[in-house]
C-alpha cells in the first residue's frame, strides 16, 4: 500500500467538496508532505489557472499548495497540441481564463476565426450561440477538435449546472464530427501528468471520488488506483461494476502512506 513514489490527486470531491472543507483531505497531504512523497492535483477543471487553484488550497483549505503542484486540463491540452501542432498555431477557444492563459503561455495564436487550426471546447459560462457557431463552421472547415474535458455537470451551490460535456455535445452534433479528449478517464492528461512529474506508472496511483473520471483515468492507463468514497462514487455502484479499483477506502483517513 505504501510503495507508491508519486500521487496523482482529484480535487473536488476528494481533498474537499466545492466550499466545504474535507479535514481528511489536508491530514492526507499532510502525510504526504510528512514523508516528502511527491503529489501532484490533477484535475478536470480548465477554467481556473493553476496559480487561483493553489490559492484556494492554501487560503480556503490550509492546505499550502504551490502552482506547481497543479495539472490543470488546460496545461494537458496544451501540452497534447505542443505535439500534434505547429508552433503559433491558430487557436478558436471556447473556454475560460484558466485555458486561454494555458494555450497562449504555450505559444499558440489565439484567434477570433473560422480558420482556425483548432477548435478547444472547456467550460465557458458566457457561452453564446455565435461562439458555437464560429467553433462549427472552423471544424466544418478542416480545423481539429479538441475537448479539455466531457464532464456532463458542474456541481455548485444551486445544483448541477451544465458542464463542458454539454458545450462539446452541442458541436459534436452540430459539427458530426467526434473531439480528441484530454482530461480523466482519457490519455493525454495521465500521459501529460507523468511527464510533468517525470515518474512511472508502476510508481503512481491516481486517487480520487468519481469511478468514471479519476479511476477509469487511472485504469485505461495502467496505473493503480485508490477510490474514496467521499463525492460521486458509492459502493452499491462500484459492486456492480467488473473492473474495479486496486484499493477502495472510506475516508483518506484509511489510507497508509
Amino acid at each position: 500500500m505504501s510503495d507508491y513514489k508519486n500521487y496523482f490527486i482529484d480535487l473536488d470531491g476528494t481533498i474537499y467538496q466545492g466550499k466545504i472543507k474535507y479535514p481528511s483531505g489536508k491530514r492526507f497531504i499532510d502525510r504526504l508532505r510528512a514523508k516528502d512523497i511527491p503529489y501532484l492535483f490533477v484535475t478536470n477543471n480548465s477554467t481556473k489557472s493553476p496559480l487561483a487553484v493553489a490559492k484556494n488550497l492554501s487560503e480556503n483549505h490550509n492546505i499550502p499548495t504551490t502552482p506547481s503542484q497543479i495539472y490543470t486540463s488546460a496545461m494537458a491540452t496544451a501540452d497534447y497540441l505542443k505535439n500534434i501542432l505547429p508552433k503559433q498555431a491558430k487557436l478558436y477557444i471556447i473556454g475560460e481564463l484558466g485555458l486561454i492563459e494555458a494555450l497562449s503561455a504555450a505559444n499558440f495564436d489565439v484567434v477570433d476565426s473560422t480558420s482556425a487550426d483548432a477548435v478547444i471546447v472547456g467550460l465557458d459560462r458566457q457561452i453564446t450561440y455565435d461562439k458555437m457557431a464560429q467553433a462549427t463552421i472552423a471544424i466544418q472547415n478542416g480545423a481539429k477538435f479538441i475537448a479539455t474535458n466531457t464532464d456532463t455537470n458542474l456541481p455548485t451551490e444551486n445544483g448541477m449546472m451544465p458542464g463542458a460535456g454539454a458545450l462539446v455535445a452541442a458541436i459534436q452534433t452540430a459539427t458530426n464530427v467526434a473531439p480528441t479528449i484530454i482530461a480523466k478517464p482519457a490519455s493525454p492528461i495521465m500521459l501529460g501528468a507523468l511527464n510533468y512529474m517525470k515518474a512511472t506508472k508502476d510508481e503512481t496511483i491516481m486517487v480520487g471520488d468519481n469511478y468514471h473520471t479519476d479511476i477509469l483515468a487511472g485504469i485505461n492507463n495502467g496505473i493503480d488506483t485508490l477510490l474514496v468514497y467521499s463525492g460521486v462514487s458509492t459502493k452499491d455502484q462500484i459492486a456492480k461494476l467488473a473492473k474495479k479499483p486496486t484499493y477502495e477506502v472510506d475516508s483518506l483517513d484509511d489510507w497508509s502512506i
